[in-house]
């Protein structure tokens, strides 16, 4: 389906019992809403309605081209603007990688429109900042986004050169079809807006979430280290319910590669639809 909100349009992946609590699923980069498509047959089967859609700067539709569209205040209102225009008041949100960022920001923003949030991989931003100031080890995960962020045209040379084959590495143990993500963003111009997620990164709030929050994490997430994840509790308000669930043996790309655990986490957190 489509949904115009905010003057773009977005492509957005439904499914479920029409009326069952909504689930609203937040993907990252370089992905898409499909990215969910390993765990929402289980979120459907326990009763959710659910809404994947392709973000700023990944649909068609809403691929503004100045780089202050990319704010990431801008980002988080087309997820509200989402929810208005489906006519939900309140959802679950799931989100992975920059879809976290945005779900820690409707957290800690927005809460009267978020039931619950389990951001999969990244941490509160202010969590990452201070280990991307304070740590060497998160800083030098951190070293691609220097790429990203460069003015326009450099980064996607670089990336797409040799038949995508930077963009291709990246994504190589995205589970069991990896090219699904990188095909589409070799249309002309499909990478830049994603990028300028990177060229607008902002000064994180310093707010804490107020609804209550799983964070999942792979041990093995090349982007993401400890320091950023392990003082993460300090940044969800005191009384509510945090859970930290830390995974052996995984990397950064955790929905495409045990999406039953996303599932299951999400469902615990969510609780029964």
């Amino acid at each position: 389906m489509r949904v115009i909100t905010r003057g773009l349009t977005f492509d957005v992946r439904e499914g479920g019992p029409v009326d069952g609590p909504v689930a609203l699923l937040l993907h990252g980069f370089p992905q898409h809403g499909g990215m969910w498509d390993g765990v929402v047959p289980a979120l459907h089967a326990a009763g959710y309605r659910t809404y994947a859609p392709d973000q700023r700067g990944y649909s068609p539709g809403a691929r503004p081209s100045d780089v202050d569209s990319y704010r990431m205040s801008e980002c988080v209102l087309d997820a509200v603007g989402l929810l208005d225009a489906l006519g939900v008041d309140r959802a679950h949100v799931l989100g992975h990688d920059w879809g976290a960022v945005v779900g820690w920001h409707l957290a800690i923003e927005h809460a009267p429109r978020v039931r619950s949030l389990t951001a999969v991989s990244v941490p509160h931003p202010a969590a990452w900042r201070r280990a991307l100031r304070s740590d060497p080890d998160q800083r030098e995960r951190a070293s691609y986004m220097l790429l990203f962020a460069q003015e326009e045209g450099r980064a996607e040379e670089v990336l797409l050169r040799e038949d995508a084959v930077r963009l291709r590495g990246m994504l190589s143990d995205a589970g069991p079809d990896p090219d699904r993500y990188v095909r589409p963003l070799l249309e002309a111009g499909a990478l830049t807006g994603p990028l300028n997620w990177y060229r607008r990164l902002e000064e994180p709030p310093d707010g804490p979430a107020l609804v209550a929050t799983t964070l999942i994490w792979g041990r093995e997430d090349r982007a993401i280290g400890w320091a950023s994840v392990e003082r993460c509790a300090e940044y969800v308000a005191p009384g509510v319910d945090y859970r930290f669930v830390p995974l052996d043996g995984q990397g950064h790309w955790l929905p495409d590669n045990v999406p039953d655990v996303i599932a299951r986490e999400f469902l615990d957190r969510a609780g029964p639809a």
